[in-house]
């Protein structure tokens, strides 16, 4: 009954859902929202998809939404509030064909990079997140859609839960590269091959491109047609700057999953509250 209350609380009044409480370790941190009661991830998940929306969405945006089960939610709380009429005059640009079709569900007004290049804020989820915000992402195959329109939003706001919070990238979720179909096992050795790889094996993704497990034996393929290689580490990434710039040099890859110097804002949920930590 509690969880149900505050779930309904965030509903309807967002701003006041929780109360700030600031403590020596969190202000290291940025500002935490303690929570009244133990939450499920997905209730988390859902928590800080509609925070961002409410703190960062205004009316009048072009808006950039994200893609997976986190980000499903950010896209669900634009479609709520401009069906309420709380905002107006918003288009989106997705980054995937599942986020496209969970905004036509919604009767979100979409455009393209190809008439909106430059986007008020965009919104999405990570795989990892180090602590200098720094991202691996594309765990659901979506890493050259999500890049191109991020890259060109003036504020990225990453929405996570707790276990998404790292040390250091690298062992903790493979880094996933999107790549042309011809020749993948020669790109697969060049990537290995990289300095700064530090000896990570490539595996072809297999299945759904929507995920990283082997769920099908055909070579899984992305919205752009492309094939998605991951690339396991058994080491924390010593240098994620380095190792992004030698992959935007190996002939063959269309994208990596490095997000570098990209964040404004991440926006993690854990069972103890909701915490904000500002670039």
């Amino acid at each position: 009954m509690l969880r149900a209350l505050l779930l309904l609380s965030l509903a309807l009044f967002p701003a006041t859902a929780f109360h700030t409480l600031r403590s020596a370790p969190q202000r290291a941190f940025g500002t935490s929202l303690k929570m009244a009661t133990k939450l499920t991830q997905d209730e988390l998940k859902k928590m800080v998809g509609y925070k961002a929306v409410d703190d960062h969405v205004k009316s009048g945006m072009v808006v950039g939404l994200g893609t997976g089960s986190t980000a499903y939610f950010a896209v669900e709380r634009v479609g709520q509030k401009l069906a309420s009429g709380e905002l107006t005059d918003i288009v989106a640009i997705p980054t995937s064909i599942r986020t496209k079709e969970q905004a036509e569900s919604l009767n979100i007004p979409l455009v393209t990079l190809d008439t909106h290049s430059r986007l008020d804020v965009a919104i999405d989820g990570a795989d990892l997140v180090d602590p200098a915000l720094n991202l691996v992402k594309g765990g659901g195959g979506a890493l050259f859609r999500e890049k191109i329109v991020e890259a060109s939003a003036d504020k990225f706001i990453v929405i996570v839960d707790q276990s998404k919070i790292v040390d250091a990238l690298g062992p903790a979720f493979p880094l996933p590269i999107e790549c042309l179909p011809f020749c993948i096992e020669h790109t697969m050795r060049n990537l290995e091959a990289l300095p700064a790889m530090q000896g990570a094996k490539a595996v072809l993704r297999r299945g759904s491109s929507a995920n990283n497990q082997v769920d099908g034996e055909e070579i899984a393929i992305s919205d752009n047609q492309c094939y998605l290689v991951d690339m396991h580490f058994d080491e924390p990434i010593k240098d994620p700057v380095a190792l992004a710039d030698q992959i935007n040099k190996v002939v063959g890859t269309v994208e990596h999953g490095l997000f570098v110097g990209m964040t404004t804002s991440v926006i993690i949920a854990g069972e103890d509250g909701i915490t904000v930590k500002d670039a």
